[in-house]
């Protein structure tokens, strides 16, 4: 009995000897939470892809939530993003060398939106008590503009493109769009700048197309952007945020008509224009080229706006385009 029992003993040793010497089995990683990215959106057309891509589940798909954050004007946008309560937005590089003037804060990913050859997306154009019909005809006459943006900036390339001296250049600040769009429509200013489709509903109701930036797309091309803290803390996210955006774009740019539903919806065309609106071609993944940045960098140093240069490679990467 005595001898079983040392047996016993022994086997029993044996056997955890050998449990002891088997590898643990790996622990199940919990799954990964999608990271979630706040975006400040303001009601214009250069939101619709990101807008398609919540409807169609382009983010879920790619693994990454995204909240929208609304605002009702580029200060306020500005300002939410300041206080950290949005991660990226629509904005322009203008806004963003102003972000970036003293730190990098902000980083351009890609191109939003931007004029193509069939579609402009900043007019100039003339009232219909104005008597302006052609460009000459602007020369000397008050224009209507939001100073110090990418609108001012607009204005002055474009009819600096067509021959005008700085001195023939003369604008008045009217800042908020629908005082601006109002003013002309009732002779008050005799021009003004308008983005789309705004200038198609003015053109509506009377005012005419002197301008736009067909030849010239870069000159009001949008961007997406995000704070660089938020880049580089979550650049997966990023990523797929960008591959959601360009799926969008495709399917826009394939059936625009599918999406006309989301216009009303998101009001981001005025109800008198539905019916005859046609949504504009999409950018496909790029972004502002280093002579864009430096033309509105050199511009906005001109006007007293900003004093020192703001790095191109520090303030725009395609690191995360699809």
């Amino acid at each position: 009995m005595r001898k079983f029992h040392s047996l016993f003993l022994l086997f029993l040793l044996v056997a955890l000897l050998i449990g002891a010497c088997r590898p643990a089995a790996p622990e199940t990683a919990a799954p990964k939470e999608p990271v979630t990215l706040r975006i400040a959106v303001l009601p214009i057309m250069d939101t619709l892809p990101m807008l398609v891509a919540e409807s169609e589940g382009l983010f879920a798909e790619n693994g990454v939530q995204v909240e929208f954050v609304p605002v009702a004007s580029a200060p306020e946008r500005d300002q939410v993003l300041q206080a950290g309560r949005a991660d990226g937005t629509v904005n322009e590089t203008l806004s963003v060398m102003f972000f970036n003037k003293e730190k990098v804060q902000m980083q351009v990913v890609r191109f939003a939106h931007m004029a193509t050859p069939e579609s402009g997306h900043f007019f100039i154009l003339a009232s219909a008590q104005s008597g302006i019909s052609d460009v000459d005809g602007l020369k000397g006459a008050e224009i209507g503009i939001s100073q110090g943006t990418i609108i001012e900036y607009i204005t002055d390339r474009l009819l600096t493109a067509q021959g005008f001296a700085p001195e023939d250049i003369k604008t008045v600040a009217v800042p908020k769009i629908p005082d601006r769009l109002a003013l002309l429509g009732s002779g008050e200013l005799q021009a003004a700048v308008l983005p789309d489709p705004l200038g198609a509903l003015a053109e509506q109701q009377g005012a005419k197309i002197i301008l736009d930036d067909r030849q010239y797309p870069t000159y009001g091309a949008s961007v997406i952007s995000f704070r660089k803290e938020v880049i580089d803390q979550h650049p997966e996210a990023i990523r797929a945020f960008l591959a959601a955006v360009e799926e969008a774009v495709t399917r826009i740019n394939s059936e625009p008509e599918r999406f006309t539903g989301l216009l009303s919806e998101k009001k981001l065309v005025p109800p008198p224009l539905l019916e005859t609106y046609h949504i504009p071609t999409f950018p496909t993944a790029g972004v502002p080229s280093e002579a864009d940045w430096n033309d509105v960098l050199s511009w906005a140093k001109e006007k007293g706006l900003l004093e020192a240069d703001i790095s191109y490679a520090d303030s725009v990467t395609d690191a995360f385009l699809p």
